[in-house]
């Protein structure tokens, strides 16, 4: 007499594997970059921490990569502060002071000019921010009188406590929305200047054929600037994500 091979066990055990596998994907994308609070790598292999604020996410910390997306090297200048000024829409990258260990910290100081190059910069699925974009960001924070405050690292390592006169200690730093900004300083000309009192982010709207905006915050000061410099400096840069094509095309509906 033959014995009745039951198959309730197996299927149980395959059912608990989906379910298992489901599960896992699950909880794997509560922690990825599209959440806000996950993570994103560069081509050169450098790991951001990303964050949303308010509609926008932004990355945590500032770029580093020294390669173009389709993996092309950015150039840099030999010695670190030779003097650009000459050149025709120079692209480059820097570390501050040509010291690597600031990059680590501060991110690299670009030439405004690798932003638009079509190449790109940022991460798969990022973009470098427009002045609308951080203009949003600032907005949201209340304003370029106390965005600052809200947008700057509560910290007086990489913020000096004092200021090159003896006064301030990162004034009305809070870190609120999360955004970490540090003090990096920017390149100009064949100089470096005022890492661990300001930082200065590039976006990528142009102001005319030699300059375009960008935003800043300072050691002595709650607020955020903006200013219109010559494409030639080295400033640092923050890469916000793109939005989805599912959410734009909802939110166009909803506007109908």
């Amino acid at each position: 007499m033959k014995t009745k091979h039951s198959f309730l066990p197996v299927i149980l055990f395959v059912l608990s594997g989906i379910f298992l596998l489901i599960f896992t994907s699950c909880k794997k994308d509560k922690t990825d970059s599209s959440s806000g609070s996950g993570t994103v790598k560069d081509i050169d292999g450098n790991v951001y921490h990303t964050i949303t604020i308010g509609t926008q996410v932004w990355m945590i910390e500032n770029l580093r990569v020294t390669k173009y997306s389709n993996g092309d090297p950015i150039g840099t200048t030999n010695p670190p502060d030779k003097n650009i000024f000459g050149e025709t829409e120079p692209k480059y990258q820097w570390a501050y002071d040509g010291d690597e260990s600031n990059a680590a910290i501060y991110g690299r100081l670009y030439t405004w000019y690798i932003l638009t190059d079509g190449r790109g910069i940022c991460p798969d699925g990022w973009h470098v921010p427009s002045d609308d974009e951080w203009q949003t960001l600032v907005d949201y924070l209340g304003g370029s009188s106390f965005a600052g405050g809200k947008l700057k690292a509560r910290d007086t390592t990489y913020w000096k406590p004092n200021g090159p006169f003896g006064w301030h200690a990162n004034e009305g730093a809070t870190n609120e929305s999360g955004f970490t900004a540090l003090p990096g300083g920017y390149r100009w000309q064949g100089g470096f200047f005022y890492k661990n009192y300001y930082g200065y982010w590039w976006t990528r709207t142009e102001y005319d054929t030699d300059r375009a905006y960008e935003r800043s915050m300072g050691y002595d000061d709650g607020g955020t600037g903006r200013y219109e410099n010559p494409k030639n400096y080295g400033d640092a840069v923050r890469c916000i994500k793109n939005k989805s094509t599912a959410k734009n095309r909802s939110e166009l509906k909803r506007s109908l």
